[in-house]
């Protein structure tokens, strides 16, 4: 900027240079940057920042996600799990055939066994965790439970 445009150049000869005869113009009466947000600049950090101060959330030092995974499912449900075309098979309970439908449930995405429900059918159930209610119904059934990691 050239130096005739500066204001400074404006204020030559006037005692002020624009800051006051009384206040005066010193360093940073206020403090630098945001100080006093929580003092004296209140005000303006309210209304203009609000929530600027203070925390957010929860801190969970050594945090490991999934620990707590385990989705259920009940034992009326089982059976749903089968592949359709070969759900007529196992379906009606007469007919003891040699082999049991063996059903994987982490790989349908579940962990854990319930046992709301019934079951006639014998099955080879694989899971992380099966409660007891649901492993007599099984066994009654003549099932097996493999439990897998």
């Amino acid at each position: 900027m050239p130096t005739h445009l500066s204001k400074t150049r404006k204020h030559r000869g006037h005692v002020s240079a624009g800051h006051g005869r009384v206040g005066k113009h010193r360093k940073h009466p206020g403090g630098r940057g945001l100080a006093g947000g929580q003092h004296h600049h209140r005000t303006n950090l309210d209304k203009y920042h609000p929530g600027y101060f203070g925390k957010v959330g929860m801190r969970r030092f050594h945090l490991l996600r999934n620990q707590l995974w385990k989705p259920v499912v009940n034992i009326d449900k089982l059976l749903s799990l089968i592949p359709e075309e070969s759900r007529e098979k196992y379906a009606n309970a007469s007919s003891k055939s040699d082999t049991a439908p063996v059903i994987n449930l982490l790989d349908h995405g579940y962990a854990k066994l319930l046992g709301k429900g019934r079951i006639n059918v014998p099955v080879v159930i694989q899971a992380r965790y099966v409660s007891a209610e649901a492993e007599k119904k099984i066994k009654e059934a003549g099932g097996v439970i493999q439990l897998v990691a």
